[in-house]
């Protein structure tokens, strides 16, 4: 089976992590021995090259004769493609603001996210199947397409990479305090999206409880230190206004570090029955008092048993079973 990846998301030096999870995704495609083939769609030239899209398309399907073309996020890169292919089959892959919108701020940013919702859900329609994340994007497009075309499958976490390690020594190389109650925020370059003052009034909350609170902010962390990070602090604290499914969670998991966040995208679902990760509403009050029962509670969870089928090779099979079925429904058509 060929296929044909189309992204504007890859690990470069400038950014080692962005778009990590779109080439792990494909280095584990082609663990299971299918021919990937990417098409990397640099939206640093700026717009005109979603709409020079559909000749590239074209001509990689034509030549590299691929099976099928999947489209790993939304948007208009997604639209594009799916209008352009009418007899190569298409998947599409929603990650969460694709759908949800970004809440960017500025006129022009607003309007670009807002195209960007319909650009998305047109995709959505034109294409053969879709994959979502989390099943609070599942229904999000309920009734917009049949369900069958709709697959749930999370982004998968390296489990080689992203386990225990012994806190103390974790702490002595990033030069943390041990006697420090360590919370880390996956702050994602100052996104609003995922409501730093938030944190930092939750933070504040407990300090004034008399519990000694470091905050730190995940971000400009290059991904192989991630593991060091998460395994050097007490809790992780997730307060965003909308998610897919965090990736940042599911490691967490598989580090065993307690999580305390707000209901969003697929987390409710991840923690359920785990002792020692806790949701809260989207007040500083009740995440402190959820911090503080972490504070007072066990070090670390039992949360990576949770994980085990979401390591990267077994999401990626998932993915090659789900491109089975699209290419069968097509060729029954």
């Amino acid at each position: 089976m060929k296929i044909l990846a189309v992204t504007n998301m890859l690990p470069s030096p400038q950014a080692p992590a962005l778009g990590i999870f779109v080439q792990q995704q494909i280095d584990s495609l082609k663990q299971l021995g299918l021919r990937v083939e990417v098409l990397f769609v640099d939206r640093q030239k700026g717009v005109r090259v979603y709409w020079q899209i559909a000749k590239q398309v074209h001509q990689r399907t034509v030549l590299g004769q691929a099976d099928l073309v999947h489209v790993m996020y939304g948007g208009v890169m997604a639209e594009r493609v799916t209008h352009a292919l009418r007899k190569i089959p298409t998947v599409v892959t929603f990650h969460g603001s694709d759908l949800l919108g970004e809440h960017l701020s500025g006129f022009l940013r607003k309007c670009a996210s807002t195209y960007g919702i319909r650009c998305s859900y047109k995709a959505a329609r034109q294409a053969d199947g879709v994959v979502v994340v989390s099943n609070q994007l599942k229904d999000k497009l309920t009734g917009v397409i049949e369900p069958s075309k709709i697959e749930v499958i999370p982004c998968g976490i390296d489990l080689e990479r992203f386990k225990p390690f012994s806190r103390a020594d974790c702490r002595a190389k990033l030069g943390w305090e041990t006697d420090s109650y360590h919370v880390l925020f996956p702050s994602n370059n100052g996104n609003p999206v995922k409501r730093p003052e938030l944190a930092e009034a939750t933070v504040s909350a407990l300090r004034e409880s008399g519990v000694p609170v470091r905050l730190h902010y995940l971000r400009g962390v290059s991904n192989s230190d991630v593991p060091y990070w998460l395994n050097a602090s007490d809790a992780l604290l997730l307060t965003s206004l909308h998610e897919g499914s965090p990736t940042v969670v599911k490691e967490a998991l598989a580090c065993n570090v307690p999580i305390v966040s707000v209901d969003v995208g697929d987390v409710q679902e991840r923690i359920e029955g785990i002792a020692g990760c806790y949701l809260a509403n989207s007040d500083p009050v009740d995440l402190a008092a959820k911090l503080r029962l972490v504070f007072s509670g066990p070090q670390s969870i039992t949360g990576r048993f949770r994980v085990r089928e979401l390591s990267l090779l077994k999401v990626a099979e998932r993915l090659q079973g789900f491109y089975k079925e699209i290419l069968a429904k097509v060729k029954a058509k």
